[in-house]
Formats: C-alpha cells, structure tokens, sequence
C-alpha cells in the first residue's frame, strides 16, 4: 500500500512541476505591456511548484520508511 502511495505522490510532485511550466509559458507568451510581470508570477509558480514537490516527496518517503522500519519482523538470532 505504501508503495502505491509513493507512486501517487511522485505523479503529483511531476504535475506540480508541470503546471509551473505552463504557467511561465503563458507568461512567455503573452504580447503585452506588462509581459515581465507575467514572466515573474511564472517564475515564482516554478520555484513553488518545485518546493511544493519535493515537500510532499520527503514527507512520503518518511512515512514509508517509517512504516517499513515497523513492519519488518525481526527474529532472535538474525541480522
């Protein structure tokens, strides 16, 4: 089940990702005046999305290896 949810997780931090190009890309191609504001919110939506992401992909990744450090048995006698 963890492993689905990492999955989930690592196609949501690409879509963030994703969309913060595609909003630089509206702003890259606009023809108006105020076309460096535009730019500057695209920027600012890709350092956002990328942050976002990787937030989201670290938290994950602590859930599962906090859930597998758990649920591993461990024997007498073994390593």
């Amino acid at each position: 089940m963890a492993g689905m949810l990492q999955i989930i997780t690592y196609m949501l931090a690409f879509y963030f990702i994703l969309k913060g190009v595609e909003i630089l890309q509206i702003g890259l191609a606009s023809n108006r005046e105020n076309r460096k504001l535009l730019i500057g919110i695209g920027v600012l939506s890709i350092i956002a999305c990328v942050i976002a992401a990787s937030a989201f992909v670290s938290q994950q990744d602590s859930q599962a290896e906090s859930l597998s450090s758990r649920a591993t048995p461990s024997f007498p006698g073994l390593p």
